[in-house]
């Protein structure tokens, strides 16, 4: 028997999926689609493109986000970005792997490997019903961020210096939208940032959020855990409001009522010859 003690968290989130799907195989047909991007500067990059280094033609596509309530699926969207379809567990984690591998890394005085993006793995799950054809989708969003290291401690300067005024920036709203979620407030600024619209439908609303926090245990680094911890703790006071119905969802219900009342009032008008037209009998 295996010791899955040591698997990290994007084994154990492969392993389960496809473990739930493969129970519903027998009713459901099933289909799974990965995405991975990296924010690198305030930039979107696909990390699942093929390697384009020998390719001097070649020109990477533009990136643009769409927001849920812009799709007919309900959900956030990336057009140009590559959807890749997997099968099991091994594949997805192969893309999960080839995804990381291009991801961008620096040494810095804190960190011998220090991420210097955010990255976004989206996995959407559509069951269609193999008896009535009706389809659900859902999607998984598993995000790394990226650290907010001191530049006084991480002695980054020049490229190293404006990736980190990036990740502090995207960091900066995204405590914004968590602190419009906890606070109540009628307006979330999720399009204040990239990062945030990437995460838009993955915290707060209809979704169920998450997160991790890796701190250290060098007093050196208390501060940072301190506030990192401080984050994760505004996070769980997020109120999610589940509903089974997601936007693209309720769009095509309500455009099939519009057609049934259409249809229903056409059926009503009925028409009517003029009196004038009538005579009695033996007139």
């Amino acid at each position: 028997m295996s010791d899955d003690s040591q698997n990290g968290l994007a084994t154990r989130v492969a392993s389960e999926l496809f473990s739930k799907l493969r129970e519903r195989e027998s009713s459901c047909h099933v289909e799974v689609n990965v995405s991975m991007l990296e924010l690198h500067n305030d930039k979107l990059c696909d990390l699942l493109l093929v390697n384009h280094n020998e390719s001097e033609s070649f020109v990477e596509p533009t990136l643009k986000i769409r927001l849920a309530e812009h799709t007919t699926s309900g959900l956030v969207e990336v057009d140009g970005l590559t959807m890749e379809q997997v099968t099991d567990a091994s594949t997805l984690l192969d893309v999960f792997n080839r995804g990381v591998s291009n991801r961008t890394s620096a040494t810095t005085k804190m960190n011998a490997d220090s991420s210097r993006s955010h990255m976004v793995a989206s996995i959407v799950v559509s069951l269609r019903n193999r008896r009535s054809g009706h389809i659900v989708r859902g999607k998984l969003t598993l995000v790394d961020l990226a650290g907010s290291e001191r530049v006084s401690k991480s002695g980054a300067t020049g490229e190293q210096l404006k990736e980190a005024q990036s990740i502090n920036k995207s960091l900066s709203a995204l405590g914004d939208v968590i602190g419009a979620l906890t606070s109540g407030s009628q307006h979330v600024p999720y399009r204040n940032n990239p990062l945030t619209m990437l995460m838009s439908d993955s915290i707060g609303g209809n979704a169920k959020s998450l997160m991790l926090v890796c701190c250290s245990p060098s007093d050196y680094n208390q501060r940072e855990s301190q506030q990192s911890l401080d984050f994760a703790k505004r996070c769980r006071n997020v109120r999610n409001n589940a509903q089974r119905s997601s936007t693209g969802q309720l769009r095509a219900l309500r455009a099939e009522l519009s057609k049934i009342k259409a249809k229903e009032k056409g059926g009503n008008a009925v028409k009517r010859r003029p009196m004038g037209g009538m005579r009695r009998p033996g007139m």
